[in-house]
């Protein structure tokens, strides 16, 4: 579907990525503020359950260079997105994601709503003019897994 001027509409965020010093020490502090789920780890990352989004927690030297630091949106539609970002002539950072850098330095990590399990309500995307989204399979058994999807069908 294509919006208004065939750019993609940003729908909300997807996670937020925030530095840290060592994963252990920040998953036991922030264990203690709120009920932490882990929804994940791997070397040097931990992240986060908040329902359908999550916190992302990336280890990195005190006073260190800002590397790992970006939010992740979603869009309706990737592909307006990576149209745009070529017609504009900003670079896409290389690999398998649709990253760039805006021109203040922030990395901004483009994932579309049909590939993700992060979900609007149905009257909040008619109200946005987006209420024939669907959701991929593997988006919906992410959702399943967790009690919040619809019934398989």
């Amino acid at each position: 579907m294509k919006t208004e001027f065939g750019r993609a509409r940003m729908m909300g965020i997807n996670h937020v990525d925030i530095e840290v010093g060592q994963i252990d020490e920040a998953l036991e502090f922030y264990g203690k503020i709120f009920n932490v789920t882990l929804r994940g780890r791997h070397e040097g990352m931990a992240f986060i359950d908040m329902g359908d989004q999550f916190l992302a927690l990336s280890e990195a030297p005190v006073g260190g260079r800002d590397i790992c630091r970006h939010f992740g949106l979603v869009v309706d539609d990737q592909a307006a997105v990576r149209q745009a970002l070529e017609t504009h002539h900003v670079n896409i950072v290389a690999g398998s994601f649709l990253d760039f850098y805006d021109p203040w330095g922030n990395l901004v990590q483009v994932v579309e709503y049909s590939e993700i399990q992060f979900t609007k309500a149905q009257h909040v995307l008619q109200g946005m003019g987006l209420g024939d989204l669907k959701k991929k399979e593997s988006a919906l058994e992410e959702l399943r897994a967790k009690g919040m999807g619809p019934a398989s069908s």
